[in-house]
């Protein structure tokens, strides 16, 4: 793999902000949130979204897909959703003597999965083979869902009535949890003054192809990580599984999630290498939803973000080096 020269990761960056800044005319107030999910779009990963109805979730998914040229679709998830009306089905045709596949809403490049938490598990496991690899398999035959492929899922905070947990093995596939929250009073005054306008995401112009960003995704994967960089990781992930607060740690798929992010957080800066402060900055987002705490440490007031906060301060970061 070649390594990212400092001209590409200039360009990276632009072409990064700008794309921010489009995707921030329909989803405002949230610059922050919309960096995450375009370097979890970029990482090819997933994100989960934690929120309150109405807070702009179809909205920022909208705004993804019209920016980079892609298609988008919305699967609402309700108890009685079939993993068939997820992935698709295969019909015979009584014409051509032939089974004929007919693709389900998976098939596009920014998917938002609403409400994931109140489908039955059966359903919710439709998602774990295209989340991990890109495809689907019906029948017996394999189906690409292309690049770039994104789910955005949405869930209800747990204690609502109607949900069923997440299993730590999806939550897992999740590259990055995070909430868009309610804007700020400026940015919903500006809000309420375009009420006249229903999507916002409609008038955006698109600034890049999916092809570019499939681009922009090898490009990120040649960012330079010092080794110290990834021992400091290692040590990060060992001491969660050994915290006490914590039944489960991150995994090495985790500890795989934070490197590709934080080489698409550092090309997003205009660097080709990573520093500790990208993976200080990332592994809350990234972690958080990956720790199971012991119930008795939970009930003590112990919070997956506070274990990590904790473990951030107390494992030393090495020294920054860079040049890649």
């Amino acid at each position: 793999m070649t390594t990212m020269t400092p001209e590409q990761a200039a360009w990276f960056a632009q072409t990064f902000d700008r794309l921010v800044a489009n995707v921030g005319q329909a989803v405002l107030g949230k610059p922050h949130v919309v960096r995450l999910v375009l370097t979890c779009m970029l990482s090819e990963g997933h994100i989960l979204l934690e929120d309150a109805p109405g807070t702009g979730k179809t909205s920022l998914a909208r705004a993804l897909a019209a920016s980079v040229q892609g298609t988008q679709n919305r699967i609402q998830f309700t108890p009685d959703l079939l993993p068939s009306d997820v992935t698709g089905v295969t019909i015979y045709d009584q014409k051509t003597a032939k089974f004929e596949f007919h693709q389900g809403p998976i098939f596009a490049s920014i998917v938002l999965a609403d409400e994931i938490n109140r489908a039955s598990p059966k359903t919710q496991s439709a998602l774990l083979e295209v989340m991990e690899e890109g495809q689907i398999t019906v029948d017996g035959v394999t189906h690409s869902v292309g690049r770039p492929f994104m789910v955005i899922a949405t869930q209800n905070p747990i204690e609502q009535a109607g949900t069923y947990r997440l299993p730590e093995a999806q939550l897992d596939r999740f590259l990055m949890k995070t909430s868009l929250g309610y804007p700020d009073h400026a940015a919903t005054v500006e809000i309420l003054q375009g009420a006249s306008v229903r999507d916002r995401s409609a008038t955006l112009q698109a600034l890049i192809t999916t092809q570019a960003v499939a681009e922009m995704a090898d490009l990120a994967a040649g960012v330079h990580v010092d080794g110290a960089v990834l021992e400091y990781i290692s040590r990060l992930a060992e001491e969660t599984r050994n915290a006490a607060e914590c039944r489960v740690g991150v995994s090495v798929r985790g500890a795989l999630a934070l490197v590709r992010c934080a080489k698409v957080w550092a090309a997003a800066h205009g660097r080709n290498y990573v520093l500790p402060d990208d993976i200080k900055e990332l592994a809350q987002p990234a972690w958080a939803h990956r720790l199971v705490l012991d119930p008795e440490a939970e009930f003590a007031g112990a919070t997956n973000e506070g274990v990590l906060a904790r473990l951030l301060a107390d494992v030393a970061a090495p020294q920054e080096r860079r040049s890649a």
